[in-house]
């Protein structure tokens, strides 16, 4: 697969028909961390008291070290020079419940494509305020939502699979509908459902056209102005790209499908005089890293751009354009740890999931977070 993203007049791959790279079908990234068990005490099932009261553990590739550090210590952890990217995507209320043929499901929003159809996934309530994924759909089915709206089911993504379904809306706005009867994805590691503010990163901003991620880019989640504040006052630049992230493969960890995604000529600029000046590009969560490198060329280059990425980062292709990332933990059967693997190597990134066992780090989007540098 090229790293040249699609422009959003493609029609965004039919929905992409299942995602590969280079002929080879992309399976699950845990290289050797594919034996490594998570104990349920280690998922982070509510956010901290304060969004920066999270731990931080910090590799580098250089000396191998592996350190353990509170998040707030992150400005004495980066240096002047430095460019964290950091994703401006705010969060939707992505969440809606339904009925289909009597019974009760939750549909998740994940994507719209750029002719007005929707991927969605249709769930089944667990009983405890999360859901268990729901086999099948079928085509042709209608979900029927509050306030006498429908949802039919016209397609799979992937005819070869039944979790994600193709929907198009005719006389009704998602955007408007989630505004006024959704609540934030949330999966069953969490304890309760939290406010959609919860799930909204410092850095999010609204988009013109009202679109967003489904699920939050949690590696942002533990800045706070006053953290930023300092980054800034040492010297180290924050630079903003946009991707809108879909819905997450909780069960069968799945790789991301296209995403839209933009990075602006004063990022590209950002970026690349900190890499011709001896700066270190430090992305801030795995859809900064996509992003970026959708738009490098092969010497790592950054140009702006935008559309549609297909791009899944594997240790085949390596990185270009990002030296350093700030990630959450990851389970080891996520195709995120690809990315990871490709920007670590195997070796280091096995000594980091090993001391956040140790250490007791939490995981997912309410948990601690990982840094690894060069």
């Amino acid at each position: 697969m090229s790293a040249a993203p699609r422009t959003a007049g493609t029609k965004q791959a039919a929905y992409i028909k299942g995602t590969r790279v280079g002929n080879k079908d992309i399976g699950r990234g845990g290289g050797g961390l594919a034996g490594l068990r998570v104990p349920d005490s280690l998922l982070a099932t509510a956010p901290a008291a304060r969004r920066d009261a999270v731990r931080l553990l910090v590799g580098e590739r250089r000396t191998g070290a592996v350190a353990r550090h509170a998040f707030r210590a992150l400005p004495e952890l980066l240096r002047a020079g430095d460019v964290l990217v950091v994703n401006t995507s705010r969060t939707l209320a992505a969440a809606v419940d339904g009925r289909l043929d009597g019974a009760p499901v939750v549909v998740h929003f994940s994507t719209r494509g750029a002719d007005g159809r929707w991927v969605v996934e249709v769930r089944d309530p667990d009983g405890h305020g999360s859901t268990v994924r729901r086999t099948g759909g079928p085509a042709g089915a209608a979900v029927e939502l509050a306030g006498g709206t429908r949802l039919v089911l016209a397609e799979p993504l992937d005819p070869a699979a039944d979790r994600l379904w193709v929907v198009r809306p005719t006389d009704w706005d998602p955007i408007a509908y989630m505004r006024r009867h959704g609540r934030p994805i949330r999966y069953g590691y969490t304890e309760r459902d939290q406010p959609l503010a919860a799930y909204q990163t410092v850095f999010a901003v609204p988009s013109p056209d009202g679109m967003g991620s489904a699920e939050m880019p949690s590696a942002g989640r533990p800045f706070t102005r006053s953290l930023v504040t300092e980054l800034v006052s040492r010297g180290v630049q924050i630079a903003p790209i946009t991707l809108h992230t879909g819905v997450a493969s909780v069960e069968s960890h799945e790789p991301p499908y296209a995403e839209p995604f933009a990075v602006s000529a004063a990022t590209a600029r950002q970026v690349n005089a900190a890499r011709a000046g001896g700066g270190r590009v430090v992305a801030v969560g795995t859809t900064a890293v996509r992003a970026l490198e959708s738009v490098a060329d092969e010497h790592g280059a950054v140009r702006p751009g935008g559309g549609w990425t297909e791009l899944v980062v594997t240790p085949e292709r390596g990185v270009r354009a990002v030296d350093g990332l700030l990630t959450g933990l990851h389970e080891p059967e996520a195709s995120h740890l690809l990315m990871l693997r490709a920007l670590s190597g195997d070796r280091l990134l096995e000594r980091v999931y090993a001391e956040a066992l140790r250490g007791g780090y939490r995981w997912h989007e309410f948990g601690d977070v990982n840094l690894l540098l060069p």
